[in-house]
């Protein structure tokens, strides 16, 4: 079995978020008998330790809008992995990876030039695996451009965040896919919408949890396409994400103040350092919640800053790392400004950071509107700190609230996106910290041992793969 992901970034090379991660850790997860190699764009932000090591392969031209467009190949193994480049100057030579007038002229080039790369890769896919609105020109140009070249290859596309899609007015990239007409797999409102095509092309359409695909088949999650997915719904399955847990292993993690195997023995001292490192107060009996997020509106930033105050009269700390939307990054500095010995807000983005407060926290708060997946409430069991979210996407998937009858449930949770049942949810927790020490303790190693290793999502796609090779 062959199978090549095809993606706009993957970590440690390029990451701007919870794909890259995905990307980074779900392709070493499949069994040896099975070749899986990687595509990407070759970023000049790639850090330098890294392209030491890339090798040039070949080079072509690739032809779109009745111009000759540059394509080089490059290639490196990394961690048993094998990942090629597509390398243009003109599309990636930038300061980051997105948010450019021309994305949608970047990213067709990146599709096409990826199928066009292949035949110079002598690998023979019997799967491409693409993943959300930069690689979504990929199915519809197999299908519909390049079915000849490929006659036995089968497209899966992963919907990592329904809410991207790839809009555009027709003028504007008809050329790059080679349209003389506006097909109606591609049509939005009279524009080209790129994550349609893939929908109507792809022969697997996964996300990347299951609550997820049931979700988007309704108008609150669907973002225009609900009615699309409910088209091609029984081409769509849920598979949970996971985490690398290598990578987020508290025993080893070199990023924390003390490592620990044991929540309960060292957790305690990673948060009296944490708060010495912050100038919070320390305090060994108050909780630390901590949330690790963009500030955005997706993530519940409009439920936390309509009750702030209310949960800072609680007994607890309360530490946010973030960057986003700069009302709410305004917002939380504010408020972490008249609380100083409650509350402090870092608008940064700093993973080791990040692993430090994870391992000092006591609760980690996650309350967003959609989650397709949700890495941080994995990577906080991880360590120990335990969820408080709201029930949605992979977060209801992860995610089990306590039963103290059972003892079963590796968190706190709500159902309804509303700002007054968060602050019952958390008041709940902090009662539990602060008078049932035994119950507290008990749902910390509950959520210790929540494993979510991505070698159970990479057997689930294998399953997936194989029946698509059949077909």
């Amino acid at each position: 079995m062959n199978v090549l992901f095809v993606a706009s970034e993957a970590y440690p090379f390029a990451k701007s978020g919870g794909l890259g991660d995905v990307i980074g850790a779900l392709p070493k997860s499949f069994p040896d008998d099975v070749d899986v190699r990687v595509i990407l764009p070759f970023y000049s932000t790639i850090p330098e330790e890294l392209k030491r090591n890339i090798k040039f392969l070949d080079h072509f031209h690739i032809q779109m809008n009745n111009t000759l467009y540059y394509c080089g190949i490059l290639s490196c193994e990394y961690e048993g992995i094998t990942f090629y480049f597509i390398d243009n100057e003109s599309f990636f030579k930038r300061p980051s990876l997105y948010n450019y007038f021309d994305d949608g002229e970047r990213f067709l080039y990146f599709c096409r030039a990826v199928l066009d790369s292949i035949p110079s890769l002598n690998f023979d896919p019997d799967i491409i695996h693409c993943n959300d609105w930069q690689t979504a020109a990929i199915p519809y140009l197999l299908k519909h451009q390049y079915r000849t070249a490929f006659p036995n290859t089968k497209s899966v596309f992963t919907i990592h965040n329904i809410k991207y899609q790839g809009i555009y007015g027709f003028n504007d990239i008809s050329k790059y896919l080679h349209l003389g007409f506006l097909p109606s797999d591609l049509e939005y409102y009279g524009k080209i919408n790129l994550l349609k095509g893939a929908l109507y092309s792809a022969d697997l359409i996964t996300t990347v949890s299951p609550t997820y695909a049931q979700e988007i088949k309704n108008s609150f999650y669907g973002e225009g396409l609900e009615r699309v997915i409910q088209h091609v719904g029984d081409h769509v399955v849920g598979i949970l994400n996971g985490i690398d847990e290598a990578l987020y292993d508290p025993k080893t993690d070199p990023a924390l103040f003390i490592p620990y195997a044991n929540p309960q023995k060292k957790k305690s001292e990673n948060k009296k350092a944490l708060q010495e490192y912050l100038d919070l107060p320390i305090r060994e009996d108050v909780p630390m919640v901590s949330m690790i997020t963009r500030l955005v509106e997706q993530k519940g930033l409009d439920l936390v800053a309509n009750v702030i105050h209310e949960i800072l009269q609680m007994d607890l700390q309360l530490v946010i790392l973030g960057t986003g939307d700069s009302n709410y990054e305004n917002l939380l500095r504010s408020i972490a400004y008249n609380y100083p010995d409650k509350m402090i807000t870092i608008i940064d983005f700093d993973e080791p950071l990040s692993r430090k407060i994870y391992a000092a926290s006591d609760f980690f708060l996650m309350p967003s509107r959609f989650e397709p997946c949700g890495l941080s409430q994995m990577i906080a069991m991880r360590y120990g700190a335990v969820p408080i979210v709201r029930e949605t996407g992979g977060l209801k998937d992860t995610v089990t609230y306590f039963n103290s009858k059972t003892k079963e449930g590796n968190g706190f949770s709500f159902a309804t996106y509303n700002a007054h049942d968060m602050l019952f949810t958390i008041q709940k927790a902090i009662a539990i910290y602060h008078n049932e020490p035994k119950t507290f303790n008990l749902i910390v190693n509950n959520a210790f041992n929540s494993h979510f290793d991505w070698k159970n999502s990479a057997q689930v796609y294998l399953s997936y793969y194989k029946i698509l090779k059949e077909v």
